[in-house]
């Protein structure tokens, strides 16, 4: 029997870290191998179950990416868009699978994470769970079967302390609404709306951002016209979904060809 495929979590003492070290230990299809943390983290050199609270799992947190990588065929990162882009170009030289759902990329960040998908497989996708990938694909299906005549408004909640705005899910959702239109999302997109202002562009593609209390994550897709609206809406209540999509997508990922795949590519949507 082949051994299990070993999986490194980076930013492990975060919120989706610690879910993810939990389902990845306790997983029958993978082995927890690393946990990473920044340099200084007071986590380093201790076992990462014990700094978790619980029981040990036999794994120390380091903040050497390019050790820790170098026996894994997994990485999942949920960190920050400068952390991901090294990490990106690490995990490629050791041919791991590298799962991203850090958001906040900007073209820079991109150009480099692309670089590093010609030597291995990278899965980046604004959120991981299946409902929200099935969302996407219903926005481009209804922007596809409307004309400009209807606009589209993205709405989406996150809790107090998410920094980024509009979130890595509204942007999918707004580049999916895009490609229905066949525009560039560039071009279409206005958010943030304060003041006085112009009416309302004919073909724009809005979104508005609400940060409070302890939301998970909700994304509703407006197409209003007049007389008549469809609102298409995913409402997330444990962060538990984002985990088993990743962990889903570093499975999927082993034995893939070299490049860049999404969430769709995992689902076979």
């Amino acid at each position: 029997m082949a051994e299990l495929p070993g999986i490194v979590v980076t930013g492990a003492s975060g919120r989706m870290g610690q879910m993810l070290v939990r389902m990845i230990a306790d997983s029958p299809k993978a082995r927890l191998v690393g946990a990473l943390e920044r340099a200084g983290h007071a986590w380093i050199g201790q076992d990462v179950g014990t700094a978790m609270g619980g029981a040990a799992l036999g794994v120390t947190v380091t903040d050497d990416a390019l050790e820790v990588f170098a026996k894994a065929q997994g990485v999942v990162d949920f960190t920050t868009p400068a952390a991901t882009v090294e990490f990106a170009a690490l995990a490629a030289q050791a041919r791991a699978v590298h799962v991203i759902g850090t958001t906040g990329l900007e073209d820079a960040h991109l150009a480099r994470i692309s670089a590093a998908a010609r030597h291995a497989v990278i899965v980046r996708a604004g959120n991981m769970s299946l409902g929200v990938n099935l969302l996407t694909r219903l926005t481009q299906k209804v922007a596809q079967a409307l004309d400009a005549d209807w606009d589209i408004e993205i709405v989406e909640a996150h809790h107090r302390m998410k920094v980024d705005a509009p979130s890595g899910t509204a942007l999918m959702l707004g580049q999916a609404a895009a490609d229905g239109r066949g525009v560039a999302l560039r071009d279409a997109m206005v958010a943030g709306r304060h003041g006085i202002s112009d009416a309302r562009g004919h073909g724009e593609i809005g979104f508005a951002s609400i940060r409070g209390g302890d939301i998970v994550g909700e994304h509703d897709v407006i197409f209003a016209a007049a007389g008549e609206r469809i609102i298409l809406r995913h409402v997330a209540t444990d962060r538990a979904i984002f985990a088993r999509g990743a962990l889903r997508a570093c499975l999927w990922g082993q034995g893939q060809r070299p490049g860049e795949y999404d969430m769709m590519d995992v689902l076979g949507l």
